[in-house]
This record gives C-alpha cells, structure tokens and sequence, in this order.
C-alpha cells in the first residue's frame, strides 16, 4: 500500500488500530531501526541470543520540511519527530544480551520500572535515565529481559528520546541504563 498523507487533524469516531502479521517485526541480529520498518509496530526480541543483539534507533531528525515541499506536510520527510518503537521481550534472554543505543548524541530521558521476580523484598523498583544515557541494556536476569518485559521509545525532541517500560528481572537488580 502507499504512503497516505493528511493535512490538518484526523479525527476517528471507531478508533484506529494496526492488525495482521506487519504489526509485529520479529528481529534476531542487530539491527539499526527505522520509522518506516519498525515505527508504530511491535518489535519482538528475546529468546536464546547466539551472540548479544544490539538494536540502534536512527538519529533524531528535527529537519523541517522545505518550502518546495507544497501544502501541507511531505510524506517523505526525514523528520522523524514523534516516532514510537515499542520493543517487547516475548521469551527470556538466555544467553546473551539485549542492547538498544542511540547514535551516542541523542540521549533517554525517563523511567524504566523493574519487578523483581525474587524474594529479596525489592518488587518494583524504578530506575531513571541520567544526562549522558544512550544505552539499554536487558540481559535476561539483574537489568531485566524476563519474558513480558517492554520498552517504549519515542522521539520526542532534538538528542532526546523519552523512554517507558516495565521491565522484569531477577537477583539483584540493577539499572538498565548505561553510556555507550
């Protein structure tokens, strides 16, 4: 199907929702990210890793659209400003580990919240993305990637990506953040 563009607001009295087998991306080796690929879509990793997965998302785009562009906006511009991955662990990480990244200028900002399977008396614990973040990392036990765990990602300002998710790990739990 082609890409379809609308000028002004869309308004939908029955809702709008994707289905069928495009709406989930199954990804098993690293992979460097795209709105028109994965945007908008479920994207699922997880299971045994033969070697650790890295998903990097595109720079962020402020760009506007040109004047040259005509009315309204251009259906192939390269802002990429309110672009959501939604990234979904269907089965434990075994083996290795889950790493989504930025191009290392464009940083998180936001909460990850852990439940912690174990009985040490931690059951939620929230951890928050610092200054210099470009990096989450689940690896299947202490920073999460036990089946059910998911993150948003949303782009939403110049070298800003604001994150959610709820994460589940195990042991000692420890922040999925980290610098590249």
């Amino acid at each position: 199907m082609a890409r379809t563009t609308f000028q002004g607001p869309v308004r939908s009295l029955g809702g709008i929702y994707q289905q069928g087998p495009a709406a989930v991306v199954e990804i098993t080796s690293s992979t460097t990210l795209s709105p028109e690929a994965h945007g908008g879509r479920i994207i699922a990793v997880g299971g045994t890793l033969a070697a650790a997965l890295t998903l990097t998302l595109p720079a962020i785009n402020m760009t506007a659209n040109p004047a040259t562009s005509g009315p309204g906006q251009d259906p192939n511009t390269v802002n990429n400003e309110g672009v959501l991955y939604t990234i979904w662990v269907p089965t434990t990480i075994a083996t290795s580990s889950l790493k989504i990244g930025t191009n290392g200028t464009d940083k998180y900002v936001g909460t990850i919240i852990m439940n912690d399977s174990d009985t040490d008396g931690a059951a939620l614990v929230g951890f928050f993305a610092a200054a210099a973040n470009d990096f989450i990392n689940l690896n299947g036990t202490t920073t999460g990637g036990v089946a059910g765990s998911w993150v948003r990602i949303f782009a939403i300002a110049a070298n800003k990506y604001m994150v959610e998710g709820m994460v589940m790990g195990t042991g000692t739990v420890a922040t999925p953040f980290a610098n590249s």
